[in-house]
């Protein structure tokens, strides 16, 4: 239950707009970085929104993520501004409702939801309670008139999962658990392309109770094999391959400071402060380097780290 209350404050926050707000950021404008691939930044300040990635292909368009249900129907009214082409396919890289609750937005529609079977496997885990949270909190929710989300029609275990037709070839990949147990990436080999959802954000969006702290280093360094120009990530601007390796890093530079402490026998209050149950501040410091991936949810990414590291288990697997 914890779980949910924490996840549902995450998200509060970031519709509520408590999270600092960016010099760089363009919420709700679409940029095409290469021709018949659109880059949508989505309104997480105010909204709650992800990102969005339009995919031309010969006959039909892609989206990466479904959104929430308002953040579905913004990125559906975007696209047929840029294309005529119906949407066919849309792909969860995730569990999350900011990434998945639009579902029935697209198949009420006609479009085919996919995603790697892990995304299936994380809402039998954690539904229908985070969904019940949420149409308490988001009218665009309960406007849904479901009681739980809409899974995916089609999942894949094969990875990677490709799409080909004349005009482009999409290669949908798993690499591991980081984000959560599910995450999916889209890679576009044409034209150098990699949709990477909340596995790899671009900005303080890290949320790091449904992940593997340890492991999420791994799975950046498995994508960045591919060979990649352009990352449009699932929170934050878009930008280059660079944006694969600040998130790494932050992730290493994070495990490293919390095991110093662990290992010189401090405790977690001497890193987080709680109020009324909740991580508020935290005294732990990084690197210059990686400040853009310090805000507001640092503190319980600390906690979230530190109880990864002292019980030996990903974050994931423990309660909250």
């Amino acid at each position: 239950m914890r779980r949910i209350l924490l996840l549902s404050l995450f998200f509060g926050l970031l519709s509520a707009g408590f999270f600092v707000t960016r010099s760089d950021a363009q919420p709700n404008t679409v940029k095409e970085f290469v021709p018949g691939v659109w880059f949508r930044e989505g309104d997480i300040e105010h909204q709650g929104h992800c990102n969005n990635i339009i995919i031309e292909m010969a006959d039909y368009l892609v989206i990466v993520d479904a959104n929430f249900p308002s953040g579905a129907r913004a990125v559906l009214e975007d696209a047929r501004k840029v294309s005529s082409k119906p949407v066919k396919l849309v792909f969860d890289t995730h569990h999350h409702g900011d990434h998945a609750y639009g579902n029935p937005v697209w198949t009420r529609m006609g479009a085919v939801t996919l995603a790697y079977q892990g995304v299936a496997d994380e809402m039998k885990r954690y539904e229908p309670a985070r969904f019940q949270g949420a149409i308490k909190e988001r009218p665009d929710v309960a406007d849904l008139k479901i009681d739980a989300p809409e899974p995916p029609k089609q999942t894949f275990t094969k990875s990677p999962h490709v799409i080909e037709d004349k005009t482009r070839r999409l290669e949908f990949y798993f690499f591991g658990w980081a984000h959560t147990r599910g995450d999916g990436f889209v890679y576009v080999p044409k034209d150098k392309v990699l949709c990477t959802g909340d596995a790899v954000v671009n900005g303080a969006y890290n949320y790091t109770a449904d992940g593997n702290v340890g492991n999420w280093p791994s799975v950046i360094r498995a994508a960045q094999k591919l060979d990649v120009a352009h990352v449009l990530p699932g929170h934050g601007p878009a930008g280059g391959a660079d944006v694969m390796a600040r998130q790494a890093q932050f992730f290493v530079e994070l495990k490293e400071a919390v095991e110093s402490a662990v290992k010189s026998g401090k405790k977690l209050e001497d890193l987080v402060t709680m109020e009324n149950g909740q991580p508020k501040r935290s005294s732990l410091k990084l690197s210059a380097d990686v400040q853009r991936y310090v805000g507001d949810p640092f503190p319980a990414q600390v906690r979230d780290t530190w109880n990864e590291i002292t019980q030996r288990k990903p974050a994931g697997d423990l309660p909250h």
